[in-house]
């Protein structure tokens, strides 16, 4: 089966304080970078993440993350970050992710991350019907 296309992309420059003294990006960076690509998502869908806190009191908490890294990024490199939402059940989330280099097109590192949405009590609950409604639309587009 193919692989479904991402929703979203970032782009980013690499700076010099996310490499490592190998001259490389440092790897946590790239989960930092994975949240980068989820907040553009819910901004690509007129959604923003910083609502979904403030006006619902909810929160997308990470409880895995994957990263396979295949080539490294460097300094100054501009890199895209593409995000796509795979899975949607109850208050569970599951997104999956590329970072590529855009030069050329080289392919850096791909992961997924899962999320339970939470309240600032941290009690399961449901994502607000905004946000629901337009990650459903976009795994209806996938079907």
């Amino acid at each position: 089966m193919p692989q479904q296309p991402f929703h979203a992309e970032a782009r980013l420059r690499v700076r010099y304080a996310e490499t490592d003294q190998m001259g490389v990006v440092y790897h946590a960076n790239y989960l930092i970078w994975f949240e980068v690509g989820r907040v553009e998502l819910m901004r690509s869908l007129g959604l923003a993440y910083a609502d979904l806190e403030r006006d619902h009191g909810c929160l997308i908490a990470v409880v895995s993350v994957e990263a396979r890294y295949r080539a490294s990024a460097r300094y100054d490199d501009e890199i895209a970050v593409r995000t796509r939402i795979t899975a949607m059940r109850g208050p569970v989330l599951k997104m999956a992710y590329e970072v590529v280099r855009v030069e050329d097109g080289k392919l850096l590192c791909e992961g997924s991350t899962s999320h339970v949405v939470v309240s600032r009590e941290m009690t399961k609950r449901e994502l607000p019907e905004p946000y629901a409604q337009a990650f459903r639309k976009l795994l209806e587009k996938e079907v």
